[in-house]
């Protein structure tokens, strides 16, 4: 069963329609008992870090996940502001990230060849897929939805799965072990979408 934690960011019901379209059994996660039995769980997340970080510390569910994670064989996806808090922290703000993944998230206009392009970056954008290729496997010709203004710069360059451009590249997909990470928005982002949630499934 794929749980989408519901913590009071994000649109989860979006994910929902996506998976039921699917024919791929779905729930709502409210609090942290409704992960028992789950294979897979979605973080979504949109606005300012701290402000995802505050409410997901206050839910309950950071514990529960991070023991799920180191003994069971929970998979985990991180979406948009989902993706930035599985970093070490965020120069948006102040609070520490989940740091399930090794990095820091920093803002796109801080990138010299970015300087001058409007934020935030918005809009479908084409991705180059890298590495591990569950996520993207079957899936030709890349396009996704974006819309943020900060971006995930991992320690270890091995652990990016995907990169996009916008005045310069930069990751947009990254994977530690059984925790994923995309800042793009796959329930936004049609048959691309639809497909990269199928095999986040599959995972």
């Amino acid at each position: 069963m794929i749980r989408i934690i519901d913590y009071g960011l994000g649109n989860v019901q979006a994910f929902l329609n996506t998976y039921k379209r699917l024919g791929i059994p779905a729930g709502r996660a409210e609090n942290p008992a409704a992960l028992d039995g789950a294979s897979h769980v979605i973080l979504p997340g949109v606005g300012a870090f701290d402000h995802a970080m505050e409410l997901f510390d206050r839910s309950g569910f950071r514990g529960p996940m991070e023991r799920l994670i180191a003994t069971t064989d929970l998979r985990v996806l991180g979406v948009c502001v989902g993706m930035q808090m599985l970093a070490e922290g965020s120069t948006e703000g102040q609070r520490p990230g989940l740091g399930w993944v090794p990095g820091m998230v920093r803002k796109i206009d801080t990138l010299e060849s970015a300087k001058r392009l409007p934020m935030p970056h918005m809009g479908w954008n084409d991705v180059e897929a890298q590495g591990d290729g569950r996520l993207f496997g079957g899936l030709d010709d890349l396009r996704f939805y974006f819309l943020h203004s900060y971006f995930f710069e991992c320690r270890n360059k091995n652990q990016i799965l995907a990169t996009t451009e916008y005045g310069q590249r930069f990751s947009c997909a990254v994977a530690n072990d059984k925790v994923y990470g995309v800042q793009f928005h796959p329930e936004k982002s049609h048959h691309w979408g639809q497909a990269l949630l199928c095999n986040f499934a599959t995972i």
